[in-house]
């Protein structure tokens, strides 16, 4: 006599979410443990950076260099001295120190960005 088969149960329920270990982990991990590959990505941060600071530093020679040349040709000039170190020069110092900080922490974020794989 054949055996009828057991009757089928159908299952409903919210879908499971699988957590990928290994694609979504492994920048961190890397970075962790220290590997050739996590210090890939932590140079590669450091030389964003320095990008940005030699980018900073070349500006502000190309802003104060010239100062002493010019206020050894014009030693009469004392007030026009103080007029550019108090006013003329102030403004572009600070220009410069938001775009370094807002240029830093875009490469902060960007860094963490790939390092979170997002």
């Amino acid at each position: 006599m054949p055996q009828d088969p057991a009757p089928r149960v159908v299952v409903t329920g919210p879908p499971r979410q699988t957590r990928r270990t290994a694609a979504h982990d492994r920048p961190r991990t890397e970075i962790d443990e220290q590997t050739a590959l996590g210090h890939t990505y932590v140079r590669s941060l450091m030389r964003t950076q320095l990008r940005a600071a030699l980018a900073v530093f070349a500006v502000l020679v190309l802003l104060v260099g010239p100062l002493p040349l010019l206020f050894a040709a014009l030693p009469d000039a004392r007030r026009l001295t103080w007029v550019i170190l108090g006013f003329c020069l102030y403004a572009p110092l600070v220009l410069l120190a938001l775009w370094y900080v807002r240029r830093a922490e875009r490469n902060e974020r960007d860094f963490v960005r790939l390092v979170e794989d997002r």
